[in-house]
């Protein structure tokens, strides 16, 4: 589960417009806006290196932050949308939604892979595939979980691992109202070519069989 919220420092943008804006980035800001709980929106910049720095680290949409701008009260915010350029896939616009602790919220969640080591299957040579490394859920905003783990320990050749095998967070449920695959184990390459191998040589030994020509004296007729 996610620990102590983190918080993000922002200033409050006087401007708004594509001039604002331009010149925000010149200072090396990068304009955001915050929005919702029935509040005004309010334009803020936020600076480039800052977020950056949260964006290399990863997780930056699904992380519950505490927005701090100056002459403001504390809000928790989570990052909807980032706009890059898209020449050089920087960071140029931000938007941020404010939340309750109790707000209900879609976010993608990352999955976490462990008993990798004491995996039957994997020890005979088969491959694990994660067939999506992030689930989407409904969350709490005050209990969004850094991330959801499987545990592969038990799995044998031929196995998989759907969302009703994961135990969710308390009040999380996913998006999606089936059972889906997660992941699964694999036979290893080498050995399926050796099954196809062996089928395709069954196969021509009974194509052989039913080419071959009967001996003397098996089909009717006296001598």
């Amino acid at each position: 589960m996610a620990g102590q919220v983190p918080d993000l420092n922002a200033l409050v943008r006087t401007g708004t417009g594509k001039g604002a804006a331009r010149q925000a980035r010149r200072d090396g800001l990068v304009p955001g806006i915050i929005y919702g709980g029935g509040e005004d929106p309010l334009p803020i910049n936020i600076p480039y290196n800052v977020l950056f720095k949260k964006l290399k680290e990863g997780r930056f949409l699904s992380t519950l932050y505490n927005m701090q701008v100056e002459g403001h009260d504390d809000v928790r915010v989570i990052c909807r949308s980032v706009q890059r350029d898209i020449v050089k896939d920087l960071p140029r616009h931000a938007d941020f939604m404010r939340l309750k602790r109790t707000t209900k919220i879609n976010l993608f969640i990352g999955v976490d892979v462990t008993g990798e080591e004491n995996s039957p299957g994997i020890r005979e040579g088969g491959v694990l595939t994660l067939l999506r490394p992030e689930v989407e859920l409904v969350v709490t905003a005050g209990d969004i979980p850094e991330s959801i783990t499987i545990d592969v320990s038990a799995m044998e050749i031929g196995d998989t691992i759907t969302i009703a095998d994961v135990d969710l967070p308390s009040g999380a449920k996913p998006t999606i109202d089936r059972d889906f695959v997660i992941a699964n184990l694999s036979a290893p390459a080498a050995l399926l070519s050796d099954e196809e191998d062996e089928e395709d040589g069954a196969v021509e030994g009974e194509e052989g069989a039913e080419d071959a020509p009967a001996e003397d004296g098996e089909e009717g007729g006296e001598e």
